[in-house]
């Protein structure tokens, strides 16, 4: 049987590519309209890229912070 298209390695490079192609287009469409700044900061070009980047950045630091206070050692739950 033949493996499924989406584990072979190649695969990975390939979608990998393409999304950061996608990623590329829509940064660069963003010189082709007209933005209109609400709050100053959002003005500036690539915010929206560069806002979800730092959310996820945020996201995966407090991820890493909350999974260190809760975890419990190997024996916790040996009686």
């Amino acid at each position: 049987m033949e493996d499924y298209w989406l584990v072979r390695p190649r695969a990975g490079r390939i979608l990998w590519g393409v999304f950061a192609a996608i990623l590329a287009a829509t940064v660069l469409a963003e010189l082709l309209i007209e933005r209109h700044a609400h709050f100053g900061i959002d003005g500036i070009f690539a915010f929206n890229a560069w806002y979800g980047f730092g959310g996820c950045i945020v996201l995966i630091v407090f991820s890493k912070a909350l999974g260190a206070m809760l975890k419990r050692t190997d024996t916790f739950y040996d009686g």
